[in-house]
């Protein structure tokens, strides 16, 4: 029985894990090894803080004459740091380096917590087996909010072919350099809420208009029928006639208005964006349900515009709910990705893979229409007895497509 997706998963000693990774083809593709392994390394377009902490991190470690430095940032899990930001390592060292525990940062994680680490490579248990190339060691420190101190951002590294202190003035400067990052994500991610937060509002207005809207299409609709009445009893075909007429126009009318306000503009999106969304989200689906669900992120900054935010957030609770609904899956998980130069959300489950995705369905068929509506696509494997997956994809979004359509 073939299983593309990856949808089994196995128990041994009563503990679940899933068998491997779920695959993604772009749609263009044809499975060709060689434009795959091409696509492979194609990497999202970098988000305004990207931007600005790959230009400081450059002069960042000139500065501090470092031989490389990292911009890790901390992922919903609290437990992952992924780097956001490099320069000065080779493609192989910052393969190596894209993804580390936060407790194995140079040491465990309540040390760290409380001020900068400094280590040599060749000690570092976390990086035995990296080449690194002639680096000698590294000095970390934590990035921690201004308004919380006990939030961890991220962490900041530099890399140095010279053995470092802890005390010494090049650490001093870290740590100063490390305020200075902090504030700098801190300071663009209130921007971005800001921002969303606005768009929020206006899109609520626009909701508030259309309901209004239809409420008046309905009492016009409502007011036909009692001239529909009248004509059938006084036998009037004419005035019957126009009356039916006009009853179907307005009931195509209130028919668009709701699509309209179900598929763009019944938002509730969290202005903190729609990792901090998902993630409330999968809180409240463990809450209510006796299903595992995993949550991984592998995208470290997730800027996407807001009607992609909001569709993406639409869709991945649809297919949460289905699970809870209808799988009877004892596991589920939730993977957001980028691969191949598209964004990736994979919700699968290990339940009894019985669902068809039907165009009559209603479910599924407003998940088409909202990936549509942001350039992607829906693909749903289910097979009896391995579970189901549902898998939106869509390109990164053009520069130019905020500009066009954030309004």
């Amino acid at each position: 029985m073939s299983n593309p997706h990856g949808l089994t998963g196995k128990s041994s000693g009563g503990v679940f894990f899933w068998t491997r990774e779920p695959e993604f083809l772009p749609p263009e593709q044809n499975g060709g090894i060689d434009t795959c392994v091409e696509m492979e390394f194609i990497t999202a377009a970098p988000s305004e803080l990207e931007t600005l902490l790959n230009s400081t991190l450059e002069a960042m470690t000139t500065l501090a004459h470092a031989q490389a430095g990292v911009i890790r940032v901390l992922l919903p899990d609290e437990e992952t740091l992924q780097v956001i930001s490099a320069i000065g390592l080779s493609r192989e060292d910052l393969e190596a380096e894209r993804f580390v525990e936060l407790a194995c940062e140079n040491c465990p994680k309540d040390a760290f917590m409380h001020g900068l680490c400094s280590t040599n490579i060749p000690d570092c248990e976390s990086r035995q087996g990296r080449s690194h190339r002639q680096l000698q060691s590294v000095i970390s420190v934590p990035l921690q909010s201004r308004q919380a101190p006990e939030n961890l951002l991220g962490v900041f590294t530099l890399f140095f072919n010279t053995p470092q202190s802890r005390s010494g003035q090049t650490a001093n400067l870290a740590i100063a350099l490390a305020e200075m990052l902090g504030g700098i994500i801190e300071h663009a991610r209130a921007s971005r809420e800001a921002r969303r937060a606005e768009m929020l509002m206006e899109r609520q207005s626009i909701a508030n208009e259309i309901h209004d809207s239809l409420a008046q299409t309905l009492n016009y609709a409502r007011m036909n029928t009692t001239l529909l009445r009248s004509a059938l009893r006084r036998n009037d075909p004419e005035m019957a006639s126009q009356a039916s007429q006009d009853i179907e126009d307005a009931l195509e009318i209130g028919q668009k208005a709701v699509r309209a306000l179900i598929t763009d503009f019944r938002s509730e999106m969290d202005p903190a964006g729609l990792l901090h969304a998902l993630e409330l989200l999968v809180r409240e689906f463990r809450k209510q349900n006796r299903i595992v669900l995993d949550y991984t992120i592998r995208v470290a900054d997730l800027d996407l515009p807001l009607e992609h935010e909001i569709q993406c957030y639409l869709i991945v609770r649809e297919a949460l709910s289905n699970i809870a609904k209808h799988s009877n899956a004892s596991h589920a998980r939730l993977i957001v990705d980028y691969n191949f130069g598209y964004y990736v959300f994979t919700i699968e489950d290990n339940g009894a893979g019985t669902f068809s995705p039907v165009e009559g369905h209603y479910g599924i068929v407003i998940m088409r229409e909202r990936a549509q509506h942001i350039g992607g696509e829906i693909r749903v494997d289910s097979t009896k007895g391995l579970g189901t997956s549902v898998q939106l994809y869509f390109p990164d979004p053009e520069s130019n497509w905020r500009k066009l359509h954030d309004r």
